[in-house]
This record gives structure tokens, C-alpha cells and sequence, in this order.
């Protein structure tokens, strides 16, 4: 084994005039009032990296272009499709209209482990919340489903833009693994 140099890792890359006719993940990201411009940078990097439908910035949320978000982007905010809503309300009527059901990331009353989503429940609208309070109460009464991470430490939550990672990419997986068996 051998680590790839840059122009390996860059060959294996979507040329940037082909970038419109990639076949998206039936997922959507929504960002329900994000304060931290890096975490928003982040979530738009991991969403290139899992290729999902696009991503809806919503409420207080920072959106392109600021130099912050680019930081931590590295051009992604070119390759992912965005829109922002300043009321949330409006983002989750969006996803609904593109037919996404909306699966917060969250833990409630009724989150199943987010490894258990099964593919019956695409598309959907993967939905962030605050790094301080969650998922907003407005959104929390529209959604369909609510997943979580388990937490097995004193902590009972992560960066949001890390638990953003984590979820997208499993459910990046059960697409995968649901395209593959048919």
C-alpha cells in the first residue's frame, strides 16, 4: 500500500464541465439556523463529497458568498446546488415539494438509530439544527422521521457539521447498498 499523490487523488475527480450531469443522491441537507460559518464550509464539502441533491440553508444560517465558508469549502459551494430560505418553514415546504420526506437529526422521542433508515424512506431531507438548541420546534411539528447518532460518552452530541458527516454518509450507504440489490 501506498498513499495516492495529488494528481492520482485528482484523476479519480469529476471533471468541473460534467459536474451538471452527475446522478445525485436522492438526499437533500438542510441547515436549520447554523451559527458557525466553518461548520457551514464543512457541511458544503461533506455534501459534494456524498454527491447529495443539494443543500437548503435556512433562517440565520450563513450562506455563500463569504470568505469563511469558502475556507472550509474548498469550492464546494460551486458544486453543490443551494438555496436559502430565511424562514425555515419555507426550506422545509421546498424539500416537501421535491418530494423529500424531512428525517431530522435529532434525539427525541421517537429517533431510531440512524444506521436503520431503510430505503423505502427516500428521498429525504436530512435536517441539521442548531449547534446550541437543535432542530427548531417549527420544523421538529414538520417532520416525517427523526434519526440519531448513539452516544456512548458523558457528551450527548457532536459538532454539527461531524454528526452532518456521519449521518449523510450512512445514509449515502443504504442508497448504495438498495441500488446495488435491484
Amino acid at each position: 500500500m501506498r498513499k495516492l499523490n495529488h494528481e492520482e487523488i485528482s484523476a479519480r475527480r469529476v471533471p468541473s464541465h460534467k459536474i451538471a450531469q452527475i446522478e445525485r443522491m436522492p438526499i437533500l441537507g438542510m441547515l436549520d439556523n447554523i451559527r458557525s460559518l466553518y461548520n457551514v464550509g464543512s457541511i458544503f464539502r461533506t455534501s459534494d463529497g456524498a454527491c447529495v441533491s443539494g443543500l437548503l440553508l435556512c433562517g440565520f444560517t450563513p450562506h455563500p458568498p463569504r470568505k469563511e465558508i469558502d475556507k472550509t469549502a474548498l469550492g464546494a459551494t460551486s458544486t453543490v446546488p443551494w438555496d436559502y430560505f430565511r424562514d425555515p418553514r419555507e426550506g422545509v415546504a421546498e424539500a416537501k415539494r421535491r418530494g423529500a420526506r424531512i428525517c431530522i437529526l435529532e434525539h427525541t422521542t421517537e429517533s431510531i438509530p440512524y444506521h436503520e433508515v431503510t430505503a423505502d424512506l427516500f428521498p429525504l431531507c436530512l435536517v441539521v439544527g442548531n449547534e446550541l438548541t437543535g432542530v427548531s420546534t417549527g420544523i421538529l411539528a414538520e417532520a416525517d422521521m427523526a434519526i440519531e447518532i448513539p452516544m456512548f460518552g458523558v457528551k450527548q452530541s457532536l459538532n454539527a457539521a461531524v454528526a452532518y458527516g456521519i449521518a449523510v454518509f450512512e445514509l449515502v450507504r443504504i442508497w448504495q447498498e438498495t441500488k446495488k440489490n435491484r
